[in-house]
């Protein structure tokens, strides 16, 4: 399996497919880098060159005790940049994978980065404050680190419910789907899921969001029951110069995989791609 060594000694397994301007796609929690699988042929089919890693602590990459925070996951990132030597880059996160995106500019700056999609992702911040009243409180999360320390794997199964969508009504989210969410779930250290929730629930991007200097989409469902759209994309949007915001009416967190929303995103992600 392909793999890179970090600084700390951490092996972060990662995947590409096709050849061309390098995207690269940083998955959600508590996923793997599997779950972009249906947007890396995508790219591939198009001419681009594909790459999905696992984050630390997730999937097929080491599972440490310590770095479990943004800004070492986004260090892990400039470091895969660094060993693959991409450049004129396109940086896609998801969720969580959107924060770590955020902090790479952040703190790397976009010296090897062309574009940047986030999709449904955490930024600028989701714990409720005085200052971000739209957040969710602290209960929400003190309850997802209960879950995940207690029973993890029914947790998990619960969770991909609200993840898809599934508790709608008329909701056609299949048993498959669910059980994807499952087992990449599954995949996730206890130590790295725990500390996970810390790292996308409290870490403050609003400073990253203010250094992007590249065409930026921001996506993001209005029924995102996990990361609100209130707090989250709509605010990323207006935090980040010249971004372009589309909103997907019902859409759930996990929409990138779901049939139903599918085929919308990716024509919308090529698009930008190409653009």
């Amino acid at each position: 399996m392909p793999t890179i060594t970090t600084t700390d000694g951490t092996s972060i397994f990662y995947r590409e497919w096709g050849t061309g301007q390098p995207v690269v796609f940083s998955h959600g929690w508590p996923l793997n880098g599997d779950a972009w699988d249906g947007q890396m042929r995508l790219a591939a089919d198009h001419g681009f060159r594909a790459i999905a890693h696992d984050r630390r602590g997730h999937g097929r990459s080491g599972q440490p005790w310590q770095g479990h925070d943004m800004d070492t996951y986004a260090d892990d990132l400039a470091q895969l940049f660094e060993a693959l030597d991409l450049r004129d880059a396109i940086l896609v996160g998801h969720s969580t994978g959107g924060g770590e995106v955020t902090r790479y500019i952040g703190r790397h700056g976009t010296g090897r980065v062309a574009k940047a999609v986030l999709l449904g992702a955490v930024p600028p911040l989701m714990l409720r404050t005085d200052a971000n009243p739209e957040g969710l409180p602290i209960d929400v999360f003190d309850g997802i680190r209960a879950g995940v320390a207690s029973d993890r794997s029914q947790f998990y199964q619960d969770l991909s419910e609200s993840f898809y969508g599934a508790n709608r009504p008329g909701s056609a989210v299949s048993q498959g789907i669910r059980d994807s969410f499952w087992m990449w779930s599954m995949q996730v250290g206890l130590k790295g899921a725990y500390d996970c929730v810390k790292a996308f629930s409290e870490t403050d991007f609003t400073e990253d969001l203010k250094r992007f200097d590249i065409p930026t989409l921001v996506v993001h469902g209005d029924d995102d029951q996990i990361v609100p759209i209130v707090a989250a994309g709509r605010k990323s949007a207006q935090l980040v110069k010249d971004a372009t915001l589309k909103v997907y009416p019902g859409a759930p967190h996990g929409l990138a995989q779901l049939p139903a929303y599918q085929d919308t995103f990716n024509a919308d992600l090529l698009a930008f791609l190409r653009s």
